[in-house]
């Protein structure tokens, strides 16, 4: 089976030039087994978040949408907000 890139958040390789030369795209594709729906969202169709973690980034999106837009941050990024709201300064 051939993945589907059509959806894919494509970035270019750090190492990759601004001048044309020899540059490297890698995709961040989330499959439906790797989205997961939020443990705060209700179960009553209101505020539902899922995300998806890979290797360098989260995805994060509305499961009401789920062929929507997807926000992509970097685990880093992820991990302060995830931080920042528990500590309930959000």
């Amino acid at each position: 089976m051939t993945p589907d890139f059509s959806t894919a958040t494509w970035r270019k390789s750090s190492r990759s030039g601004s001048s044309g030369g020899q540059c490297v795209e890698v995709a961040f594709v989330p499959t439906a087994a790797d989205w997961r729906k939020a443990s705060r969202s209700q179960g009553n169709g209101g505020a539902c978040v899922e995300v998806a973690v890979q290797p360098g980034a989260v995805g994060i999106r509305d499961s009401k949408d789920a062929e929507g837009a997807v926000l992509v941050v970097s685990r880093e990024a992820f991990g302060s907000f995830l931080r920042t709201i528990r500590s309930g300064r959000a």
